[in-house]
């Protein structure tokens, strides 16, 4: 495949209905909460040139983008998304790789965060050097909690007052000294029993 993945530029506005849809398809699919997105916000993202697209001879491909919250202070990958017909050929880990060598230039101070429910993206952040973190490390700024709102799993965060739910914090310091291979290798054994415990917890009937 011929895959070009770049920051993105206004000739991409085009695709933002196709990526939204797939992010909704796609959590659908695998049955896991997720916050939506309009096209207008991924056309804002794109424009702001904080998004990453990869393209396949000209089309959609992948995407992930950018968000930055308390003065800059902490950055957050979101987004992330492949195509159905340009999986299983580690595009996930070539976009997340390109985002967070990306937002490491634009946003050099700031702490990157993220929390997920997906393997995937916990093996790919695992790799990149994030380690698991309690929501209290992770930003304060009511903004980010707001975006939860149209996940399904939402009630869950309100009831536990932002500090606990079904996804798993994961944060990267630049400031703290990396190590190669990273301090906190991903366990997906270890990673499941954790995920079905907090699903036996928030869950249950």
């Amino acid at each position: 495949m011929n895959i070009k993945i770049v920051v993105t530029q206004e000739e991409h506005y085009q695709f933002a209905n196709e990526i939204c849809e797939t992010i909704e398809t796609s959590a659908k699919l695998r049955g896991t909460g997720i916050a939506k997105r309009t096209p207008e916000y991924i056309k804002k993202k794109m424009e702001n040139q904080d998004a990453i697209i990869a393209l396949v001879d000209g089309k959609f491909a992948g995407f992930c983008y950018i968000e930055s919250w308390q003065h800059g202070k902490f950055v957050a990958h979101s987004g992330l998304i492949v195509h159905p017909n340009y999986r299983h050929h580690g595009l996930a880990k070539k976009i997340k790789s390109k985002v967070f060598d990306y937002s490491l230039k634009k946003y050099p101070d700031a702490k990157v965060f993220g929390i997920t429910t997906g393997l995937a993206v916990m093996k790919i952040n695992s790799d990149l050097g994030y380690k698991p973190v309690p929501f209290s490390e992770l930003t304060t700024d009511p903004s980010f909690w707001k975006g939860c709102q149209t996940c399904t799993n939402y009630d869950i965060l309100k009831s536990k007052d932002n500090k606990m739910c079904l996804c798993t914090g994961m944060l990267y310091d630049p400031k703290e000294k990396q190590k190669i291979p990273p301090r906190h290798p991903f366990n997906v054994k270890v990673l499941n029993r954790l995920n079905k415990i907090k699903e036996a917890l928030f869950l249950k009937k």
